[in-house]
């Protein structure tokens, strides 16, 4: 199963610890890492990347999970944990990138004191026992989500509510007088400027989770060429998940798609 996890840690000693302890997990097949980064809170609360892992096939922080998963951890609990419900504008996408919910944040900002440090990373894990035991051994606490489909679910949501409003548009444009139908007419461009905008996003966020997909498959098979047996099924079963679950999530935002808001748009512009 594809998951977030946090470790956190008091001291940066421990933390690189941390590190090396999932990295052997990683290369005895326990867990899979797919990116890994060392972090610490800073007093003022912003956060500071203090080493991100560049032997793992997500090597950048930019539009990925991991890097969106730092940068709410650098906010205060509150703005966090409201980020998470979807209210709090500038950083929602972020919480829709990482794939992770209210209750992770919220534990993990809690225990993410200032001059504290912590390991993230965006891994596999079938078992939760041999990373908990290996940060537990070194005085550390683990916090792990498993990557949701929230960034789909809430471009669904958010294109239902646009055609929600179309509707209503076209039930008063149908009653409108003239000075009314003009002035209804500056409100559909601006849904369809709207609807433009999250068809562009969507297309953007499908193309960027084909290349992280491609990116762990590519990674998993190259550990399949150097392992036999149950490690070797292991890593295939995990290149079988990731497949089928960055299709779904794929489909999902290619399906955001104008198509028949624009129709029902078009209609009302018609009928002016």
């Amino acid at each position: 199963m594809e998951r977030m996890l946090v470790a956190v840690f008091d001291t940066e000693k421990q933390a690189y610890e941390g590190l090396r302890g999932l990295s052997k997990l990683d290369v005895e097949g326990s867990i899979a890492i797919y990116a890994e980064a060392v972090i610490q809170k800073n007093a003022d609360g912003t956060v500071a990347t203090k080493q991100v892992e560049e032997d793992f096939p997500i090597r950048t922080l930019g539009g990925t999970a991991l890097g969106s998963l730092i940068g709410l951890l650098a906010g205060p609990v509150g703005l966090a944990f409201g980020a998470a419900a979807g209210f709090v504008a500038g950083i929602v996408g972020d919480v829709h990138v990482a794939g992770v919910d209210a209750d992770f944040l919220h534990d993990v900002s809690l225990a993410l004191m200032p001059g504290k440090f912590a390991v993230v990373a965006d891994v596999d894990e079938e078992w939760i026992t041999p990373v908990d035991s290996t940060i537990e051994a070194l005085g550390g606490s683990v916090f792990r989500s498993a990557r949701s489909d929230i960034e789909a679910e809430q471009r669904a949501r958010y294109i239902a509510e646009i055609k929600k409003e179309l509707a209503q548009l076209e039930a008063e444009y149908a009653q409108a007088n003239a000075a009314r139908k003009a002035a209804l007419r500056v409100k559909i461009e601006t849904l369809n400027n709207k609807l433009d905008d999250q068809v562009e996003q969507a297309k953007f966020r499908a193309e960027a989770l084909k290349q992280e997909a491609n990116a762990k498959v590519d990674a998993l098979r190259q550990k399949i060429a150097t392992t036999k047996g149950k490690t070797k099924a292991l890593f295939e079963t995990r290149i079988a998940e990731i497949r089928e679950h960055h299709a779904q999530e794929e489909a999902r935002l290619r399906s955001a798609t104008a198509a028949k808001l624009r129709k029902a748009a078009a209609k009302l512009e018609k009928a002016g």
